[in-house]
């Protein structure tokens, strides 16, 4: 078993401060094998919570195996070489744990919250279905059915299915494109092999990030890890040349589908990258646009005209780029009309700059937000290793409310006359449109 080594600038006590909340505990510490560990002790808490992070997804995946970063995270808890399937969950429910993982399009997360007295027990459970899996054939099969039915669940969700779409005309041609689940296709062809080549190639420590936060000490939690991830082999990484960000595609993409008693509406367009400067200005704008029930969308789109239930605006950055969006599910005739008010709104924020008031407001929702979502152990764990990964840093809450609080009703305008063009903006329409027609005229703002 090899040693922890702690690089001059890895085991950090960062004191990063909270505003009127005591200073955040952050430390890490880089494995001999090249595995990052970061804790944050929380003397508080009675919780402790843990997880693997991977900084590949279903971006990293060719065609041909689109849909096994899913599959593989799905297949690690079909059992280990020491547990099987029942076992797992046994354990996991004997403590009164929470295991979960979830795939997106650059992370795969195998996370777990426990009491502070069952850490130990925790990690194991969790470092044996991480580092141990079997990928029986008879387990490949039966997975393969369980994800062509979730495949064919999404497919009946209509606030699925049209972002679905979006995204795969959006960014057509890019792996960005590719559904996280894969296809009926990709899925069916996957085998034992399949997942072992997946998970030898990813699953080393130049990919894995350890994050933990909760009632825990840090040099104790590392002897921890050590002992279960320090024998994976250091993998030189490969130089890699860094592509740049992938092309949109602005396209109309209208798909009928005659059961739905609503339209389904997608418009998006680019957006800059998960830590661009400009980030702070985008939330913000987004925040205005459709971010809340005070937000343009929603009350002149739901509140003054009654023309949809379901209106928001969303990010979705990514490491080099990303999209603004919004959605809205509405009755197929009143589509249209939908569709230019949300132009008209894209066009009031290019030409006329925001009130202070509506942009205080903003503000203050977005600190709100942040700060609450910094209230449980497993917030705190997803956070650290976040910002790890997009970042290699730690903001603390003073520094994130002093950068939102630089925004200026010039620079919201400036990234609202920057994103909103209509030739990069793209729409999608779902539903049983009958007959109805929207051509590049629509979307002029």
């Amino acid at each position: 078993m090899s040693t922890a080594v702690i690089l001059p600038e890895a085991d950090l006590a960062t004191a990063v401060t909270t505003g009127t909340h005591e200073p955040r505990n952050i430390r890490r510490t880089r494995l001999a094998n090249g595995m990052l560990v970061l804790t944050e002790a929380m003397p508080h808490m009675r919780s402790v919570s843990m997880g693997v992070w991977l900084d590949v997804g279903s971006r990293d995946e060719t065609g041909d195996v689109n849909g096994i970063s899913h599959f593989v995270e799905h297949m690690v808890f079909k059992g280990t070489t020491s547990r099987d399937a029942r076992q797992l969950a046994r354990e996991v429910d004997s403590i009164g744990g929470n295991l979960d993982a979830f795939t997106g399009k650059e992370t795969i997360c195998f996370n777990i919250k426990v009491l502070d007295q069952h850490v130990t027990k925790a990690l194991d459970v969790l470092a044996d279905l991480v580092l141990n899996p079997t990928f029986t054939r008879e387990d490949v099969t039966r997975e393969q059915g369980v994800i062509l039915e979730e495949i064919k669940m999404d497919e009946d969700n209509p606030d699925y299915l049209v972002h679905e779409i979006f995204t795969q005309s959006f960014w057509k041609g890019n792996p960005l494109g590719l559904p996280i689940l894969g296809t009926a296709g990709t899925v069916a062809s996957f085998t034992p092999e399949t997942a072992f080549a997946f998970h030898r190639a990813r699953f080393t420590p130049r990919h894995i990030i350890f994050s933990a936060a909760g009632h825990l000490d840090h040099d104790t939690f590392v002897a921890e890890v050590e002992r279960h991830f320090g024998r994976l082999a250091t993998v030189t990484a490969l130089a890699e040349v860094p592509a740049p960000p992938p092309a949109t595609h602005a396209k109309i993409t209208l798909r009928r589908k005659r059961s739905l008693e609503q339209a389904q509406l997608c418009i998006g367009v680019p957006a800059p990258a998960i830590a661009a400067p400009e980030r702070f200005s985008v939330y913000l704008l987004n925040s205005i646009l459709g971010g809340g029930m005070s937000s343009r969308l929603f009350q002149t789109i739901r509140e003054d005209r009654g023309l949809a239930y379901s209106i928001y605006a969303e990010m979705n950055p990514f490491r080099d780029t990303g999209t603004l969006s919004v959605y809205a599910g509405c009755a197929a005739e009143k589509a249209e009309e939908v569709i230019r008010l949300t132009m008209a709104e894209f066009a009031r924020l290019k030409n006329e700059p925001v009130s202070e008031e509506e942009l205080q407001r903003a503000k203050d929702q977005m600190k709100g937000n942040i700060v609450l979502g910094l209230e449980s152990s497993s917030s705190r764990m997803s956070n650290l290793a976040r910002q790890q990964s997009y970042f290699g840093r730690f903001f603390g809450v003073d520094e994130v409310t002093q950068s939102i609080d630089e925004v200026t009703r010039e620079s919201v305008q400036q990234i609202a006359q920057r994103l909103f063009r209509p030739e990069a903006t793209g729409l999608t329409l779902l539903g049983n449109l009958q007959g109805l027609k929207i051509t590049r005229d629509h979307l002029a703002c």
